[in-house]
């Protein structure tokens, strides 16, 4: 019986990197993905893993991520900024950004303007995940469950926007009219 071409088993195991395939792997990640220096090192270090290694000096991961950022195909600043957007417009908060950019590996440098785009963004953000989870202002009707208030408050939180904020949006009625600059200021004055 003959195996498909797509069964592990049936491949032969592929061989060592070396300087140059580690270089072509490399620059073939960085083609299909939008990445990190970090991300990449970790993809590298486990292609090295998984295949071998078979150069005579340990592989310089740290500094072919270096080399690519130099080249300007890793810019870690664009990427955070591309991903705060990302996430901002799906309606995700400052904290699950950041924790975002934190696992890609992005350091505080090159982190600013995400960061500051995440802020400028919190309450239109908190606003699009409201309206696409169907909660305070656009929820079809007054919700008097406190289980169902906690659970609406929690997935809020969970999706990176403050406590303060999150409740403040919970507790307009259904169909407000919301000026997000006016809601903005009154969240401000209550942090500060």
């Amino acid at each position: 019986m003959k195996r498909s071409r797509g069964h592990r088993g049936s491949r032969r195991p592929l061989p060592p990197l070396d300087e140059a395939r580690l270089n072509e792997l490399a620059l073939r990640y960085v083609e299909r993905f939008a990445t990190t220096r970090s991300k990449l090192r970790l993809y590298l270090a486990r292609k090295v893993r998984e295949r071998g290694w078979d150069g005579s000096v340990d592989p310089d991961l740290a500094g072919i991520a270096e080399r690519f950022a130099a080249l300007g195909y890793i810019d870690d600043s664009s990427y955070a900024l591309a991903k705060s957007q990302s996430l901002t417009g799906r309606g995700y908060g400052k904290r699950r950004v950041l924790e975002t950019l934190r696992a890609a590996g992005v350091e505080e440098e090159h982190g600013v303007a995400a960061r500051g785009h995440a802020e400028a963004e919190a309450v239109s953000a908190a606003m699009r995940f409201a309206r696409r989870r169907k909660v305070g202002p656009f929820a079809q009707n007054v919700q008097y469950d406190p289980r169902e208030r906690q659970k609406a408050l929690a997935a809020m939180v969970r999706a990176g926007h403050g406590f303060d904020l999150s409740r403040a949006i919970l507790a307009l009625a259904p169909g407000a009219e919301v000026d997000v600059d006016q809601l903005s200021e009154r969240i401000r004055l209550t942090d500060a």
